[in-house]
């Protein structure tokens, strides 16, 4: 097999904060880094993050902004991690900001900060409600002008891994479907979340967690993966994100009898709780009748109060979007809005600094994680708004930092062409199957089935039916044909092997909802609706060997805050 092997220092599969920020490290430090992903850098999710990205500007605020991660995290969050983010937010914001990102500004020119749930003070500094997209535009023109190589619409589908090393990855251009190995001493993902196994869900459609796949097909574990978050307030019927930041400015939740409902969840912080709290209530609502909209499966959110000229100042955007997705304006009448899929606590398990984790006690060399696809665990059981944005770009910025240091201890391991092999026969596989299943059909089934029995709330008889569905998803998607057998941007293909990653780690979030006998952060089992320190204050690691997962639990790195009760 004939293949082009390119040799790098650094690979980085991702151009997401995360993935540039590491990027534009390695590059400053003198190391030959390319950037591959699957779309244009500016096009990444995390451009998508509206509301705001936290920080203790107030020094006397850094111990709540830890205190209100870990009770946020509902006590499984690993608080050296906790604490190394929050201590390090204030100057993470300085970095991106003597790099060019413009934040909003209070009247006597300070950043400006927004309240967001779960927090004990504003602490989301932001720009209007496009912070994402601010701060990706500033991160990709300055590891563009510190020379990182970015190769965007290559699709990678494997990484080369042996004798418990990683040497750089298998990718292919989506213009023509050329192969391409691309050698290197160390490899980073930063390939995002994974929330698209759900039907309705706020993220970008290339979010279909590839990474955490590829990475559980070597027999690398995955963690907590049952920790999905869902976001209260995505648009009526598409899922798209209505940001924190409007109930941070002071959106009003109601039901259809005109109930101020969040009163009944939580009293005290009411609609500034945390996302699973509101995210539930809201769910709790539709389920028991008290529903609004043609369906009867949505909330109102009213904005009214604040009258256009905030609204057109700090959410801009959100009035577009509910304009143009519902034909609401929020200036005149409250929009419609219901829970929806949004992030990924669980993924690639790393430690501390970025390393990827063998097993529970070991890491891989050569081989790093940042962003969402990670689980460094500042999240555990649910994340705080504004947390995902600072994780994203102080880990990118860390990792990135600790490749530069130790790439040059590592030897460069020659790849050859055999390391190939399995990616290209997993995709000449799809492209001359002549199945009978569709892959539109298979996903739909997927995503309903998911939001079905391992959504906002779970029972054992759920999850098991789910466990005998992807079962027999798995099995059909062996027997899926595409009718596009052209290799100039065949997407029909790329969404064939996306699915195949999709079907893989929801069985990972099946198995270790069954498993996690308790109610925490955002996994809610009505079977067991108390959260259980006793057995389950523990990390679950999970391995795909063959068709099965095994788990194992791991210790929570606990610290100052000692678990106590969650309320808002």
């Amino acid at each position: 097999m004939d293949i082009k092997i390119e040799k790098h220092d650094v690979v980085i599969v991702g151009a997401g904060l995360a993935g540039c920020a590491a990027a534009r490290e390695c590059q400053k430090a003198g190391l030959k880094t390319v950037v591959l992903t699957k779309l244009h850098p500016l096009r990444s999710h995390s451009g998508a993050a509206q509301g705001g990205i936290n920080a203790a500007l107030n020094e006397e605020d850094t111990s709540l902004h830890e205190f209100d991660t870990v009770k946020g995290s509902d006590y499984i969050g690993d608080q050296d991690a906790i604490e190394l983010m929050c201590k390090k937010a204030p100057e993470t914001i300085r970095w991106i900001e003597r790099m060019g990102a413009v934040f909003s500004r209070t009247d006597d020119g300070k950043i400006a900060q927004r309240p967001f749930g779960g927090q004990s003070k504003p602490r989301a500094c932001y720009a209007k409600d496009r912070t994402g997209l601010t701060l990706l535009q500033t991160i990709y023109e300055q590891a563009r002008r510190e020379g990182v190589l970015f190769l965007d619409e290559w699709y990678v589908c494997d990484i080369i891994y042996k004798d418990g090393k990683v040497s750089g990855v298998v990718a292919y251009n989506l213009r023509d479907m050329e192969f391409r190995l691309f050698n290197a001493k160390a490899v980073m993902f930063a390939t995002g979340g994974y929330a698209r196994a759900y039907k309705i869900n706020s993220n970008a459609l290339a979010n279909t967690g590839d990474g955490l796949s590829i990475v559980a097909r070597h027999g690398l574990p995955l963690e907590d993966m049952e920790f999905v978050q869902f976001h209260p307030t995505g648009l009526s019927g598409t899922g798209i994100l209505i940001s924190e930041a409007a109930r941070g400015e002071g959106g009003l939740l109601y039901n259809s009898l005109g109930e101020r409902f969040m009163g009944k969840y939580a009293p005290q912080k009411m609609e500034l709780a945390s996302r699973d709290v509101v995210s539930r209530a809201i769910t709790k609502e539709v389920m028991e009748g008290r529903g609004v909209g043609p369906n009867k499966d949505s909330v109102y959110i009213d904005l009214t109060h604040l009258g256009e000229e905030v609204i057109n100042a700090k959410l801009p955007e959100l009035r577009d979007l509910a304009i143009t997705f519902l034909g609401l304006d929020m200036v005149k009448e409250p929009i419609l809005i219901q829970a929806t899929a949004h992030y990924s606590m669980g993924g690639i398990p790393t430690d501390i600094n970025g390393h990827v984790r063998k097993n529970i006690n070991e890491t891989v060399e050569g081989f790093y994680a940042a962003g969402e696809c990670a689980c460094v665990s500042v999240h555990g059981a649910n994340r705080l708004g504004a947390n995902s944005v600072l994780e994203a770009l102080f880990f990118g910025r860390h990792v990135g930092e600790q490749m530069a240091a130790e790439v040059g201890n590592i030897s460069f391991r020659a790849a050859n062409a055999e390391d190939a092999k399995a990616a290209v026969a997993e995709v000449e596989g799809i492209l001359h199957s002549r199945g009978q299943e569709s892959v539109t059909k298979l996903r739909n089934e997927l995503q309903e089935s998911m939001t079905l029995n391992a959504g906002v709330f779970r029972t054992q008889k759920t999850l098991e039916a789910q466990k005998e569905i992807l079962k027999e998803l798995r099995e059909r998607f062996k027997n899926i044909s595409i009718s596009d057998k052209s290799k100039t941007f065949n997407t029909e293909l790329q969404e064939a092997i996306e699915l195949g990653h999709m079907l893989d780690f929801s069985a990972f979030i099946v198995e270790g909802a069954l498993n996690r006998k308790e109610s925490r952060g955002a996994h809610y089992r009505e079977d067991y609706p108390q959260r259980d320190d006793e057995n389950f204050l523990k990390h679950t690691f999970a391995y795909m060997e063959n068709d099965n997962i095994r788990l194992e639990l791991a210790p929570v790195k606990l610290g100052k805050f000692a678990p106590e009760t969650r309320s808002y």
